[in-house]
């Protein structure tokens, strides 16, 4: 069966980091077998170099195909997105709610939730990949604190305060995919990186609504409830957003 092999370039092969960071996503990914995350088949070394064997995913990003409608002058319409964004959180309640082998949570969480990260398949299946910023609770940190991890668009506002992960950043990430998708543009804009995280510490939101008026009132609310900048106002757990959009859409 058709694989993708995912290895370390060779200028990298002797980052200390970099490679402690591959070999950790082998580990993390090994133990999360979920039909909404891109599985892992294989790990090794080839003179030095490390690699994955992974899960072909034939079909595109979503980030590519959001591109190709807008190359069109289209916007996804919000029941596919209420979807894609349905079979996403799958997949991250999987990760959040990974066991140990005597059965103790060992939540992973992905901490680069973005929309080249959630692949859409041919036959209709979303799959989240690229868990390769994700830190296992039991794991000490893979880098020094003062690095942000994750695409500084898409960081929840305590991630920017240096708070640690949580599914309710994971699930603030997801709502950012959703919110530019359905709005066609960038949430958080900004001449440079600083100024990026700067409105994204801010976590002001636009209401989904003032651009995408077709949007129910009903879909546009779970969507700024997933962007509210207090965690505690965010969905609980990926699966109780999940069933929302589910109610919603049947």
């Amino acid at each position: 069966r058709p694989v993708a092999v995912k290895r370390i370039r060779a200028e990298l092969a002797h980052d200390a980091n970099f490679v402690a960071l591959f070999v950790e996503e082998a580990r993390v990914c090994a133990g999360i077998v979920h039909p909404n995350i891109v599985q892992i088949h294989d790990f090794g070394d080839d003179g030095g170099r490390y690699f994955l064997v992974m899960e072909w995913i034939e079909g595109c990003s979503l980030a590519r195909y959001l591109s190709g409608l807008r190359e069109m002058g289209s916007l996804p319409p919000w029941q596919l997105m209420a979807g894609v964004t349905l079979e996403a959180l799958k997949a991250l309640g999987a990760a959040h709610e990974r066991t140990g082998p005597e059965g103790a949570l060992q939540p992973v969480y992905h901490r680069d939730v973005t929309p080249q990260n959630i692949l859409l398949s041919v036959n209709g299946v979303v799959k989240l990949t690229d868990f390769g910023l994700a830190r296992a609770m039991d794991r000490a940190r893979m880098t020094a604190p003062e690095i942000i991890k994750g695409k500084v668009g898409y960081l929840a506002p305590e991630l920017t305060r240096a708070e640690g992960p949580t599914p309710q950043s994971d699930i603030y990430a997801l709502g950012v995919v959703l919110w530019q998708a359905l709005a066609g543009r960038k949430l958080f804009e900004g001449k440079d990186d600083i100024d990026i995280f700067v409105a994204a510490s801010r976590g002001e939101v636009p209401p989904i609504n003032e651009l995408r008026p077709d949007v129910p009132r009903e879909f546009a609310l779970i969507v700024e409830r997933a962007l509210a900048r207090d965690p505690d106002d965010r969905f609980s757990a990926a699966a109780q957003m999940e069933r929302v959009i589910a109610k919603l859409l049947r």
